[in-house]
């Protein structure tokens, strides 16, 4: 698949780092260092316009290496972005540890994932079928 991307961001294009990644990560395009502190949250932006086809999706997700190492994670994950927005990537960050975070100019902030997706036409009805599970949610199969 080929998408069509706008780069205003002092960095290379987003790639893949290997033929079995699901995903690129993205880069802070900053013109200075933005401290993020404890449970603190900012919108750090990369300097990407993306073009998708109809039918996809990019979902921002977390870099698991900032998650575990400084518990700076993506505030709404997956993020969406849709197919007919044409404005800049922003992420949103938040830092859950007691530390503060030093996001620098190129840093990998996030990672973004193409996905294709239906929408789907909802049928109003009076009763869904049953099944073996029924209602049951949120811890319904116990903790073993």
């Amino acid at each position: 698949m080929k998408i069509r991307i706008i780069n205003k961001s002092k960095h290379e294009l987003p790639q893949y780092a290997t033929n079995a990644s699901a995903g690129v990560d993205l880069r802070a395009n900053i013109a200075s260092p933005i401290t993020l502190k404890s449970l603190e949250r900012t919108i750090v932006p990369t300097g990407l316009f993306i073009e998708l086809p109809v039918g996809y999706e990019a979902q921002i997700r977390p870099r698991s290496g900032l998650a575990a190492k400084y518990g700076v994670t993506v505030l709404n994950s997956p993020g969406t972005i849709d197919a007919d927005y044409r404005g800049e990537l922003k992420i949103i960050l938040v830092n859950l540890s007691n530390e503060n975070f030093i996001i620098n100019d190129g840093e990998r902030i996030a990672q973004m994932v193409v996905a294709a997706h239906e929408q789907a036409e909802w049928l109003e009805v009076h009763e869904l079928a049953d099944t073996a599970r029924g209602a049951g949610g949120f811890g319904h199969t116990g903790t073993k």
